[in-house]
């Protein structure tokens, strides 16, 4: 029997895991069904995935941009028709070509239906065409989307997918969750991201006055560029290099109800060690 899904009211529970473009690594490529069985298995709350899209206009699985280092192919998704991309291959960390190709997000959201959470990621860039896909396939409580706070894509999601949860992408300090509150879109988060613990939205009082509002957080564990700390640090590579409690000890005791990891296992044994996955209730 397929799950019922309700984000806020699952989030009183426990603590949510959301596994980076699956669970990947050896011969399993990112961002593929094999990577989501993995992340399945490993008890991944929500899965969090791309979205490109092809010369012809087809929606697949796949973070643009990356075509060199995933695929060993050294032009973009977007320049390449629907039968070219059939013929590529991911490649592993050896790069040497898998059985893995690119899937389509047709085949993404019909594998993961019931299953779990979806995060599409990138859907500022294809709205129209995701906001299609998901409502052809039934998905508009299980899809979770997020963006960064710029005017032009607070319309879009308005426009485009009013009804479907969202959450706003804040970098260090918070001007926007006002206006998102008086518009019409299904507001129920924020992902914050912080260099340091003393930006303003890395405060605790901030975070106790978004809950007292309703709204979810979502912190980050993943360290996709060193360069650009998302969480002051307190990331996967600190935790799974044996200092958790430094990582994702740390968010979790701050509050955070979704939590992003490359190291989903990891992460809820962890939690559930320590006393931390689910919540107290009162």
């Amino acid at each position: 029997m397929n799950k019922q899904f309700d984000l806020r009211e699952e989030a009183k529970n426990h603590l949510l895991i959301a596994a980076h473009r699956g669970v990947y690594g050896g011969n399993i490529p990112c961002n593929t069904l094999d990577a989501f069985r993995a992340a399945l298995f490993q008890k991944a709350d929500m899965i969090e995935l791309d979205v490109g899209k092809s010369r012809d206009g087809t929606l697949y699985v796949f973070h643009e941009g990356l075509e060199k280092v995933q695929l060993n192919c050294d032009r973009p998704l977007g320049s390449m028709t629907d039968a070219e991309i059939k013929t590529l291959r991911y490649v592993n960390l050896d790069r040497t070509p898998t059985a893995n190709g690119i899937n389509l997000l047709d085949e993404a959201f019909e594998f993961l239906k019931g299953k779990c959470y979806i995060n599409v990621d990138k859907f500022a860039l294809y709205p129209a065409d995701i906001m299609r896909t998901v409502k052809r396939h039934g998905l508009m409580q299980q899809v979770v989307v997020k963006s960064p706070a710029e005017k032009m894509r607070l319309d879009a999601i308005e426009e485009l997918a009013p009804e479907i949860p969202y959450i706003v992408i804040i970098k260090e300090e918070d001007r926007v969750t006002e206006e998102i509150f008086h518009r019409n879109i299904n507001f129920i988060g924020i992902e914050t991201v912080f260099s340091s613990e003393e930006s303003p939205v890395a405060q605790d009082g901030y975070r106790e006055r978004m809950h007292r509002r309703g709204l979810l957080l979502w912190g980050n564990g993943i360290v996709y560029n060193y360069k650009h700390v998302l969480s002051a640090g307190h990331s996967d590579d600190v935790s799974i290099t044996g200092k958790p409690e430094a990582g994702w000890g740390w968010l979790a005791r701050k509050g955070f109800d979704i939590l992003q990891t490359d190291w989903p296992l990891q992460i809820r044994m962890y939690l559930e060690e320590n006393n931390l996955y689910f919540k107290e209730k009162g």
